[in-house]
């Protein structure tokens, strides 16, 4: 690994992405920039893509349609999704861990050597860094809420998966459309990652939707690729630590308390830092907070944004790596923000309950209604109404236990009755359950259905044969958090499927940090 005083070595240029669907473009050998830190510092990677969103300066720009046609578009949102109503904006950063370029190729040997990266086999496509922004219709405040990568949640259209860590959510849906695609006869690498790709954007997208309970408006991709051209191009950043950290062994992190200026290879250590912090992975969900803001102030203070040349150097790196919500006009985005003036950023993270251990890995658990309570209070938004509302006394609600804590069942029919659902059996599973929580529904009680997995906290839905007409069976397996408005009975939990992570202090999310994007820079852990 090269001393993190060492200047790097220049890097070979890459040539623009296209649009899904465009013919290949010949690419240069030398792709990009990357090293074994992959899931942690992708993490940077998101705060580099939010520059052009956050960074509010006053913008002169006349090359429109070079700014926004050198980005790849992408139609994951669909047409059919869920939008603002009120003229504000949700966008979702995506930060993903890959060691391939855009078109599914390797990243050159001897950059990923360089790196630490291990090689293309290496890594995967985890989105482990997801911002969500909100930006309401008068720019009074940004919302920022960062969601950590190991939630464990929901998911659905992908088979054999009812509940995976978040971050998985575009891995495993690219896997299983790229296997059907090679099936159907697809065999040219590039066609078979750009719509595998589409197809694991989609699957990122409608994960955090559900979790989130809010419309996504826009998106962005940055990859692993697109970090080192764009921290290159901001000459580094400043950041303050509250304490003195040494983590030699690990990430490289070895810095002394108080405000320093790091290079390209000290802010991956920064960002990559796991051990020996006090919360773990939202120490570094905060670390990527602030060096968001450190880079937007980089941004303002070198004029950036407003010199042509500068700019010019900037969006050059942005537009190989970046992927955009086909219909986002960045330009006009951007340029509006920068009218706004000073735009305060509240920054903020999904609050976690407890950490565990499911099936062999890590997970952090969440309590999904709290979530969509906490998401839509600080967003000035209402929850849905519609929910009591279309209760249907004719939909038959069966209830059944096949992990979860004992009594669960029964208090889970018994809630859903009072809301208005006709009741049905509560007992345990019948062996055609899968041991994990989720909706299934019978002939004619698709709405229902939806409507019952909202009030439990965004649990998957699908179709069952092995349900009658107008029923809807509810599962509770050992991974369902109750709604904050039950009370278990006990919160035993079969430790043949989950295990508490003993000795570990509850998480911590930390108070939201406010600031004026580019003013002021924060201490962190």
């Amino acid at each position: 690994m090269n001393r993190i005083d060492e200047p790097p070595a220049p890097w070979p240029r890459r040539q623009p992405p296209r649009r899904i669907g465009a013919p290949p473009v010949p690419r240069s050998t030398g792709h990009a920039r990357l090293r074994r830190i992959g899931s942690i510092v992708t993490r940077m990677f998101v705060a580099a893509v939010a520059l052009a969103v956050l960074a509010g300066t006053g913008l002169a720009w006349s090359a429109k349609n070079g700014f926004d046609a050198g980005f790849l578009h992408s139609d994951a949102l669909g047409d059919d999704a869920p939008r603002s109503l009120d003229g504000a904006v949700n966008i979702l950063l995506i930060g993903l861990d890959t060691r391939k370029d855009l078109d599914g190729k390797d990243l050159p040997k001897a950059i990923l050597d360089q790196l630490h990266a291990g090689d293309g086999s290496e890594g995967g496509y985890n989105a482990n860094s997801l911002i969500l922004l909100h930006i309401p219709a008068d720019m009074s405040k940004i919302v920022a809420f960062s969601i950590p990568r190991d939630n464990y949640v929901a998911v659905t259209g992908i088979p054999g998966y009812s509940r995976i860590k978040i971050k998985e959510a575009y891995g495993l849906k690219k896997a299983v459309v790229q296997a059907k695609l090679m099936e159907q006869g697809v065999d040219d690498p590039v066609e078979l990652e750009r719509r595998s790709r589409e197809a694991g954007r989609e699957s990122i997208v409608t994960t955090v939707r559900n979790l989130v309970g809010v419309p996504i408006d826009r998106f962005a991709e940055i990859s692993l690729a697109g970090f080192y051209d764009l921290a290159d191009a901001v000459g580094g950043v400043d950041v303050c630590l509250t304490n003195a950290v040494d983590d030699s062994e690990f990430s490289g992190a070895v810095f002394p308390a108080g405000r320093q200026h790091l290079d390209a290879a000290q802010a991956l250590a920064f960002v990559r830092q796991r051990h020996g912090l006090p919360n773990g992975d939202l120490d570094r969900t905060h670390r990527q907070q602030a060096f968001l803001t450190s880079v937007a102030k980089s941004l303002k203070d070198s004029g950036t944004l407003t010199d042509l040349s500068k700019l010019s150097a900037l969006m050059d790196a942005a537009h190989r790596d970046i992927v955009l919500s086909q219909g986002w006009d960045l330009f006009e985005f951007v340029r509006d923000l920068g009218a706004a003036g000073s735009i305060p950023v509240e920054f903020r993270t999904l609050p976690v309950l407890r950490y565990d251990v499911i099936d062999g890995q890590d997970v952090n658990i969440v309590d999904p209604a709290a979530i969509k309570r906490e998401v839509r209070a600080a967003f000035g938004q209402q929850a849905p109404t519609t929910t009591v509302a279309a209760a249907n006394p004719d939909a038959v609600v069966d209830v059944h236990n096949v992990g979860s804590a004992t009594g669960q069942a029964a208090l889970v029919s018994k809630m859903l009755t009072a809301r208005g659902y006709g009741e049905g059996e509560v007992g345990g599973g019948d062996g055609n359950d899968e041991p994990y929580s989720a909706v299934t529904y019978g002939p004619g009680a698709i709405q229902d259905a939806r409507a019952v997995a909202e009030i439990l906290g965004g649990l998957p839905v699908s179709a069952s044969p092995w349900v009658e007409d107008g029923h809807v069976r509810v599962i509770l397996g050992a991974d369902f958090t109750p709604p904050a408005e039950l009370s278990p009975t006990t919160t035993t939990r079969p430790v043949t499927t989950t295990t508490s992570v003993a000795g570990q202090p509850l998480p911590d999310a930390g108070k939201p940090l406010t600031t004026n994007i580019g003013d002021t820079i924060p201490c962190v852990n």
